[in-house]
């Protein structure tokens, strides 16, 4: 943990993807609550945006590292720029990831392999190089941003609903591996957010988010942020979000994908 101003000690949070949309509201809770930050993102003049506006506004103290978790190798040297500068991760907010969108026979490969390597690989290499510090010190807290996509398979956004399913397995499994040693784990799993994601998907024109109400980027991280201090497993914020999470669970199994495609499909 790193000392405030007045000395006394604070929690450190690392944020993944802190450059903006949930990420960059999610470090706003967090300094809200005089948690000191540690910003990640490829963009290092956007993370310095972020973390001076915190520090100005609520005092912490942040630490903006530039990485791109596409890249392999990128977690490692994240891991040991923290050991060097002597920073302890007490909080985790595994919310760097991307989407493709089209169908999977025609997306550049190439491509689909940086998504999974950021939603799922980075990801959970994150976590593992992290998670035995908290268990040692008896205390830690994890929030792996997943979707309401993790809660059924989406046609032609095919390999993001499927990394989106990992995170929320894997997280419900860890966080059982986790009870009683003074760690949890927390699965956000948001609907279509106001963000840049859409723009970067090139799904602007899909009937999901097409002329439709989706919820700001605040909102989700206040709700994923009063999950993970409360120790929740899962958290899914707004109403309608939580019942679109539930329907695959009353419908035949072969009817899911055809119901997902028909509400991903361009809007005419």
């Amino acid at each position: 943990m790193a000392a405030g101003n007045g000395g006394e000690q604070r929690r450190t949070a690392l944020i993944t993807g802190a450059s903006g949309g949930i990420g960059a509201e999610l470090a706003g809770v967090f300094a809200a609550n005089r948690c000191d930050l540690v910003l990640v993102a490829r963009d290092e003049a956007r993370l310095h945006a972020v973390g001076e506006a915190l520090t100005l506004r609520w005092g912490i103290r942040y630490t903006a590292i530039a990485a791109d978790l596409s890249a392999a190798g990128a977690v490692a040297t994240l891991v040991g720029e923290l050991e060097r500068r002597e920073i302890a991760v007490d909080v985790l907010i595994n919310n760097a990831g991307f989407a493709t969108y089209g169908q999977f026979k025609d997306l550049d490969l190439a491509g689909e392999m940086r998504m999974l390597q950021v939603n799922i690989v980075a990801l959970t290499e994150l976590t593992r190089r992290l998670l035995p510090g908290m268990a040692e010190r008896r205390w830690g807290k994890i929030l792996n941003v997943a979707s309401t996509a993790a809660f059924m398979p989406g046609p032609l956004m095919a390999v993001y609903y499927a990394s989106k399913a990992f995170v929320l397995s894997f997280s419900e499994a860890i966080g059982e591996e986790l009870r009683g040693t003074g760690v949890t784990v927390t699965a956000l799993c948001p609907g279509p957010t106001s963000t840049g994601f859409q723009a970067r998907a090139g799904m602007e024109e899909s009937k999901l988010v097409r002329d439709r109400a989706i919820m700001d980027a605040a909102t989700v991280a206040r709700e994923g942020y009063a999950a993970l201090m409360g120790g929740r497993p899962i958290v899914v914020p707004g109403l309608k979000n939580r019942l679109q999470a539930l329907v695959p669970k009353f419908l035949p199994r072969r009817l899911v994908p055809v119901m997902v495609r028909n509400a991903q499909e361009r809007a005419h």
